[in-house]
Order: structure tokens, then C-alpha cells, then sequence
């Protein structure tokens, strides 16, 4: 299929839906699909954001203006992962047990409010990826509309960009705690520290970066193209990440990675996981 062909499966994979709880993150992928909904039912649809304190609020923030500028209903649903203890232990289980609350949390809420599906932003390449979410939407059976119409994540951004939405080139942004290395426990505190961080890096000028929390140590990944000009202001930015509580501060030579956490994990937890 062409990439118009894929745009009409996808209208009329959504259509067919009825009405439907879309899970919003606010990044390209659920982004566009709750757009693509509203554009296919209306009001029969609803954008549902998870707002714990692994959400940036700069991410909340841009997530609710991007819907807000179009029009799309939005939902903010305060979740309470981190007062579960199976997530706080931050094992490679700790995205099921996050995507768990929201969708059964999400699940409520269409039996309330008489709608008849849940969808979920995954695209064909999330497939190639650890993410035990995926397991946790399969058993709330939410749907995968962007999958059904077999569209990557570079064909979802030049679907958005076709749109004229502002986000088709945005940046991936999971959550603050996949930046806490497994077995260290999820706090409020370190996903404040690594906010701030963040945030900092970003004021120095870095779009793409993470800060990766390795309890004293924070290990910075920062877009490989901008990794000359970071080299260049070492001293700056170990300054900046140092007043959040990070005694020791490393930049990462080989740059960003998504998912560079999952590197850690032995390949049979993955594949353990992932069954």
C-alpha cells in the first residue's frame, strides 16, 4: 500500500470503531492518531493524558496546547503508579506495570462514559522494540489503529507533516522513568532530579538529550550532532546538572540512543519479557 492508501485504511479502521478512548502521550504517534480520530468520529472520540510525576510538565503543557489548537477533547487522568511497589522497583516489568494503571483506569472510564473501544498509539517499528506496554494494552484489549493501517513511524510523521501539524517532527520523549536504570528504585525525587536536569540541557540549547540516572552518577545523551558544541562546553554543562544532586556528571561519546536503558538488560530478560 501507498501512503494514501494506508491514510484511508486508517480512516476507515477508526471509523468502524464507533467511538473510542484514545491513550495521548502527546508525542507524534498518539498525537496523530488522536487527531486522525477526531477527524474520523468527532465527538465520539476522547484524548485521554496520564498525568503522574513521571510526566515533564513541559510535555503536559505542550501536549494539552497541541489539542487545544484543534479542537480535539482532552481528558487529564491523574494515574498512581508510582504508589505501586511493583513499579517503584524499577524492574524490566516497570512499563507494564505503568501502561496496567492507565488502562484499567482507562478501561473505567469507557464503561462510564459509553464508549466503545480504547486505542493506543503503537506504529509498526514499537514492534521491533522491548515494550512490555504493548503486553499490558493487549490485556485490556486496546487497539492499535496506526498498526492496522501498517504505518511506520516515519510514515505517522509525514502523515502530520501532510496535516500541518506541529508536531510531526517532534522529537521521542518517553517518560522520566525510563531514564532510572533498572533495579534503582522509582521516587519522586530522582524523576524530579532528572526533570531539572533535563530542563537545563535544554536551556543550554540541546533539543534532544536524555539524563540518564545511575543514582551519583548522571550520564548525559545528547543528539549525536550537537555532541561537538556539548564537548565543547563540558564544564558548563557539568556545572548545570551538578546543582541537582548528581556528585559526578558524564557525558555519553556515543550520544543519544532511545532506549539505551534496555541495553542493560540480558537478552533472555527481554525475550522473557516480551512473551
Amino acid at each position: 500500500m501507498n501512503l494514501t492508501e494506508k491514510s484511508d485504511v486508517l480512516h476507515a479502521a477508526l471509523l468502524d470503531l464507533g467511538s473510542v478512548l484514545v491513550a495521548y502521550s502527546g508525542g507524534t504517534d498518539s498525537a496523530f492518531l488522536a487527531f486522525a480520530a477526531h477527524r474520523a468520529l468527532g465527538d465520539q472520540m476522547l484524548a485521554v493524558i496520564a498525568d503522574s510525576a513521571s510526566l515533564p510538565r513541559a510535555e503536559l503543557a505542550a501536549a494539552l496546547a497541541f489539542t487545544a489548537a484543534h479542537g480535539i477533547p482532552t481528558h487529564i487522568l491523574q494515574t498512581a503508579e508510582l504508589d505501586n511497589p511493583d513499579y517503584q522497583r524499577n524492574d524490566r516489568q516497570r512499563c507494564f506495570h505503568c501502561k496496567d494503571e492507565l488502562f484499567t483506569r482507562m478501561e473505567q472510564m469507557r464503561a462510564r462514559l459509553n464508549f466503545r473501544h480504547i486505542a493506543f498509539g503503537m506504529n509498526l517499528d514499537d514492534q521491533s522494540d522491548f515494550r512490555p506496554g504493548e503486553r499490558a494494552a493487549a490485556s485490556h484489549n486496546a487497539v492499535a489503529p496506526l498498526v492496522t493501517a501498517q504505518l511506520a513511524k516515519s510514515e505517522v510523521r509525514a502523515l502530520a507533516r501532510a496535516a500541518g501539524l506541529s508536531l510531526a517532527d517532534k522529537p521521542a520523549s518517553a517518560c522520566l522513568s525510563s531514564r532510572i536504570e533498572y533495579g534503582r528504585a522509582v521516587t519522586r525525587e530522582n524523576l524530579w532530579q532528572v526533570e531539572q536536569a533535563e530542563d537545563a540541557l535544554h536551556a543550554l540549547g540541546f533539543p534532544q538529550v536524555r539524563v540518564r540516572h545511575h543514582g551519583d552518577l548522571a550520564r548525559i545523551e545528547i543528539d549525536r550532532a550537537d555532541l561537538p558544541r556539548a564537548f565543547s562546553i563540558r564544564g558548563q554543562i557539568i556545572a548545570a546538572i551538578e546543582r541537582f544532586g548528581f556528585p559526578q556528571v558524564a557525558l555519553d561519546p556515543e550520544g543519544y540512543r532511545s532506549g539505551s536503558m534496555n541495553g542493560l538488560l540480558p537478552a533472555s530478560s527481554i525475550l522473557s519479557a516480551n512473551s
